[in-house]
């Protein structure tokens, strides 16, 4: 591939990425909206049409590293891997 089809393909790359921003921030405002409208009826289900929309509180229990690390330095080194990954980035 050639400087210049790379560049093509980068440039095109970074339009789609505004493109999935811009419809991402649209369907954002739309899940907030019938959230609100959830809200107004003081429901966590809602049944319009064919649709079921659901918006539930749920309760999760996770584990907090940052003191479990400040208390118990050595058993946190201990049960700590190192893994190795890629990372892929542009810079515009």
């Amino acid at each position: 591939m050639t400087d210049t089809q790379m560049i093509k393909k980068i440039e095109y790359l970074k339009e789609l990425e505004e493109f999935m921003e811009e419809v991402k921030a649209e369907a954002d405002t739309i899940k907030d909206s019938l959230k609100a409208e959830m809200e107004k009826y003081n429901v966590e289900e809602l049944e319009v049409g064919t649709y079921i929309i659901r918006w539930t509180s749920i309760l999760s229990n996770r584990f907090d590293t940052t003191n479990f690390k400040k208390a118990y330095a050595d058993i946190y080194k201990s049960y700590t891997k190192q893994v190795a990954s890629r990372r892929f980035s542009i810079s515009y």
